[in-house]
């Protein structure tokens, strides 16, 4: 699994799971995660701290699409964009581990 340094993009192929790297809390519905390997806190609104959830187990990018979908009245390619946009995000700040 790569943590940092991705090399490629992340795909609905992909597998991510939450690194051990960091410590979360949910307040009010939020998340708010301490990455340690970066040093910086991580905000998270309700749809985020659903998928954050969601990251606690290793599964596909389309698993944790199709859970989204199947909870939330959001269209597919919207969904399928911000949650790759997040998952990304995450990555970079080393938060998730991604396989390609």
């Amino acid at each position: 699994m790569n943590v940092s340094g991705k090399t490629e993009p992340i795909s609905l192929n992909s597998r991510v799971v939450a690194t051990n790297e960091q410590v979360a809390a949910t307040m009010d519905g939020e998340v708010v995660i301490l990455g340690f390997q970066s040093g910086s806190y991580y905000g998270l609104d309700q749809v985020g701290a659903f998928v954050w959830d969601l990251l606690q187990q290793p599964q596909s990018v389309s698993e944790i699409r199709d859970a989204i979908l199947a909870e939330y009245d959001v269209a597919p390619n919207e969904c399928e964009r911000d949650l790759l946009a997040l998952l990304d995000d995450m990555a970079t700040k080393q938060l998730i581990e991604v396989e390609t």
